[in-house]
């Protein structure tokens, strides 16, 4: 996905909303911070997930997914898609809201997408553990766009159990160490 092609998706679920703003919590996020030059790996998905705001039935994030969602005909027009999402769709760290990076502009037509910070949105993924959450990760840190000891302070900030913190910790530990091995070569 491209930052051209989340802007549209922003644009069109304030369309479908009525509302100004929308959250981008999944890994296409990481095109607020970083508009272009990412690895592959970070940008190869068709999909955003975008959390509505205000939506405590979960009705909005059912209109996303109806319109512009997998398989709608705006999916099969665009080849991008969004898929409505909860607040309990990722666990995030103390103050994410806070952090929140804003996409607004031209292209989105006023609708404002507030995008995780990088570091937010990694630890959402270090602790889903998902291969494919660990190819996006393991891209980021190679490209040098986030920081180890931020990374941990985050992730001791976020609700999970031990054994999920230990598990996230060892694969942020594994994903700096390799970097640095490659930087090596």
């Amino acid at each position: 996905m491209t930052r051209e092609q989340l802007e549209h998706l922003i644009r069109a679920a304030g369309a479908i909303l009525g509302d100004r703003d929308v959250v981008v919590i999944g890994s296409q996020a990481i095109l607020g911070a970083h508009p272009a030059g990412l690895p592959e790996a970070a940008t190869e998905s068709m999909e955003a997930d975008l959390l509505p705001v205000g939506d405590a039935d979960g009705r909005k994030a059912d209109l996303i997914d109806g319109a512009i969602g997998e398989a709608s005909p705006f999916h099969e027009r665009f080849a991008i898609y969004a898929q409505g999402v909860s607040r309990e769709t990722a666990r995030l760290p103390a103050g994410w809201e806070e952090r929140l990076v804003e996409v607004r502009g031209e292209n989105t037509y006023g609708v404002t997408g507030h995008c995780l910070e990088p570091h937010d949105l990694l630890i959402s993924k270090y602790v889903a553990g998902r291969p494919k959450d660990m190819r996006f990760c393991a891209a980021i840190v190679a490209a040098g766009l986030v920081r180890q000891d931020i990374l941990l302070e985050r992730l001791a900030s976020t609700h999970c159990t031990p054994d999920e913190a230990q598990r996230a910790r060892a694969r942020i530990v594994r994903d700096f160490q390799a970097a640095e091995r490659r930087a090596d070569r």
